[in-house]
């Protein structure tokens, strides 16, 4: 099968996480993803820590090569004309380009929606931003706490009463990446039906307060959504994390009467079996709170193999919680072949099943290694490309 977006190029002038991991699904869907970096530092995200070693060596960073797979890379001076003139022509045999830049910064490049729309009729433009490109906070700037922050998500996440940091980033990666992917793909659709392309505005602190379904609608019903003391955020027994009797885990989702009476009777707790929000047991209330000591009191009984073993077969929403490591060891998701070892990084995709569909087998492009390539397909004669190779040479940069 022919990847679902080959043919497709993106211009991808992005850095750091969430534009870079949009352009790392569209390169596994078979676009051809060229990033567009500046002549001096170029993605910045190459130098973050941790540093893993590559297989030739050389120190990395994991997250960068895993996201930027599959991609080529050409370096240019965008606050320069000719950095500004190559983009265009880049732009001329491109389908969509995707930009992280606050608002204003493309158009006082000239490179704005509307100057290339002009340029390319059929060009989809997607800014990917903290807050939009209109708003009060549009020019802010801000990262994945902020966004989670801005709107009440934070507020829900909570450990021993305080709002917690999240370990994946909720903001950049869901609120921003997947929603800024759906949107650029509907996009793309449209411009292939129509001709004609668009722009997508597409904020991290609007996938999120999109996505924030459950509080808005305990507002709409008059009541406070408070964090662990509702059904979604360990208000009742049947939806918390427990600790086992060696200090791990155990994630109990038995939110369904049947999920909940099957879990009762398979931990030796058969007389809570009606002990459930459905049958009347208020999230929150005292009296869920006693149910919640003595399944924790059961559960801390044994220890967290104990109890996968024991729910091994028994169809109650019951996983462990696993670590990041013993995660990407865990069979299912092996058998899935979503953890591949590929220079020494960990890579892992693709996001959904389509046919016969694999993640990009390319590494991760060095700062400008596709410039000269990129050039010549543009069709530059050997004196210009030197002459624009020359600019990231000066730069201190060889590439």
């Amino acid at each position: 099968m022919s990847q679902p977006l080959a043919g497709l190029r993106i211009l991808d002038l992005t850095r750091l996480l969430p534009g870079p991991a949009l352009s790392m699904h569209l390169a596994d869907l078979g676009a051809d993803v060229i990033k567009v970096e500046d002549t001096g530092e170029g993605d910045y995200m190459r130098r973050f820590p941790p540093l893993a070693r590559n297989a030739e060596g050389t120190e990395v960073n994991a997250a960068f090569e895993n996201i930027n797979r599959g991609k080529r890379s050409i370096c240019l001076d965008l606050k320069q004309p000719q950095g500004r003139d190559l983009l265009l022509r880049l732009v001329d045999t491109a389908d969509a380009l995707i930009e992280g830049f606050r608002p204003g910064v493309m158009d006082r490049l000239g490179l704005g929606w509307e100057a290339l729309s002009r340029r390319n009729a059929r060009l989809v433009f997607c800014s990917l931003t903290g807050y939009g490109q209109t708003g009060p906070l549009a020019p802010k700037a801000g990262h994945d706490l902020n966004y989670c922050a801005m709107t009440g998500v934070l507020d829900q996440i909570r450990a021993d009463g305080v709002p917690a940091v999240p370990n994946l980033q909720i903001g950049d990666l869901l609120g921003g990446t997947l929603t800024a992917l759906a949107a650029l793909l509907a996009a793309l659709l449209g411009a292939q039906r129509s001709g004609r392309g668009s722009r997508v505005d597409a904020a991290m602190t609007d996938g999120l307060l999109v996505h924030h379904i459950f509080p808005h609608g305990d507002l709409d019903a008059g009541q406070v959504p408070t964090a662990g003391r509702t059904l979604l955020t360990g208000g009742t027994p049947c939806y918390r994390i427990y600790r086992t009797a060696d200090d791990r885990h155990l994630a109990v989702g038995a939110l369904e009467l049947k999920f909940w009476q099957a879990f009762c009777d398979a931990a030796g707790l058969a007389d809570l079996r009606d002990k459930h929000w459905a049958l009347g047991l208020a999230p929150g209330s005292a009296a869920s709170d006693e149910v919640t000591q003595r399944v924790a009191a059961r559960i801390r009984q044994k220890s967290r193999t104990d109890w996968e073993s024991l729910f091994a077969d028994v169809d109650a929403c019951v996983t462990p919680v696993l670590t990041p490591a013993e995660a990407l060891a865990h069979p299912h998701h092996r058998a899935r072949e979503l953890v591949h070892r590929r220079g020494g990084v960990t890579a892992v995709g693709p996001l959904a099943a389509i046919d016969r569909l694999a993640i990009a087998e390319a590494p991760s492009p060095r700062a400008g290694e596709h410039t000269r390539e990129l050039l010549s397909e543009l069709g530059l004669d050997e004196s210009a490309i030197a002459a624009a190779l020359a600019v990231r040479a000066a730069a201190g940069v060889d590439r």
